[in-house]
Order: structure tokens, then C-alpha cells, then sequence
């Protein structure tokens, strides 16, 4: 299953209505808003590398106030679970 993080540039003072867009794609399992050069921080999950594509090139790109994306495909890593706390 590849897993691709995503860094996004948006228009000035864009980010939190691309972040609100951006939990329309189902592919998208993370999305914050950061500080520095880019804008957001995406990380999708999909099937296969074509599905990858179809995301970044159909949908991603396309939002309307994104103005570039780079993007990094994970090759190997882990994940940490962090326990939740009760209510």
C-alpha cells in the first residue's frame, strides 16, 4: 500500500480552506496546517502507485488555491500508536 506525504503550497492566507477541502479525498488520512515554506503537510494512503497519481494529479492539484505540491513517497518506516486517554 503506498503512502505519499504531500507538501503544499497555497495562496496566502489559503491553507485552512484547502485543509477543509482536503477532508472531501478519502485517500488523505492526515492533513495540518505548518509553518515555513510550505503550507500544509498531506499524507495519503492508497491500493496502488496508479491510484497515487490519480489523487495528486485529478484532485490535489487541481483544488483550487494550491499552488505547488512536492511530493515524497515513503519506501520503509514504522508507526508508532499513541495510546488514548480516557474521557
Amino acid at each position: 500500500m503506498p503512502t505519499a506525504y504531500v507538501l503544499i503550497s497555497t495562496d496566502v492566507g489559503a491553507e485552512r480552506e484547502v485543509l477543509e477541502r482536503l477532508k472531501e479525498f478519502p485517500e488523505v488520512e492526515e492533513a495540518y496546517v505548518v509553518y515555513g515554506i510550505y503550507d500544509l503537510v498531506v499524507k495519503i494512503d492508497v491500493e496502488r502507485q496508479e491510484d497515487l497519481r490519480e489523487v495528486l494529479t485529478n484532485k490535489l492539484r487541481k483544488l483550487d488555491k494550491v499552488r505547488s505540491t512536492l511530493t515524497m513517497i515513503a519506501v520503509e518506516g514504522f508507526e508508532r500508536w499513541k495510546k488514548q486517554e480516557s474521557m
